[in-house]
């Protein structure tokens, strides 16, 4: 599996919350894309990851 271009080998994470949870970031400050497709939030915990998809992880952030 990729996550943002770098190759992660095999996907430990089960879900798409799994995978944002192990990296260390907060569901409510991230938008996910797998395979091309942006995930819902409230399809995060329901969206099963394969060996061979691609991951985006984009995260807000606040400034002003």
């Amino acid at each position: 599996m990729k996550v943002n271009g770098i190759d992660e080998g095999p996907a430990a994470a089960k879900t798409v919350s799994d995978l944002i949870r192990n990296s260390g970031l907060r569901e409510d400050r991230v938008a996910v894309e797998v395979n091309g497709n942006i995930v819902p939030r409230s399809d995060y915990s329901i969206t099963v990851l394969k060996d061979d998809d691609s991951v985006e992880i984009v995260g807000f952030v606040g400034g002003g």
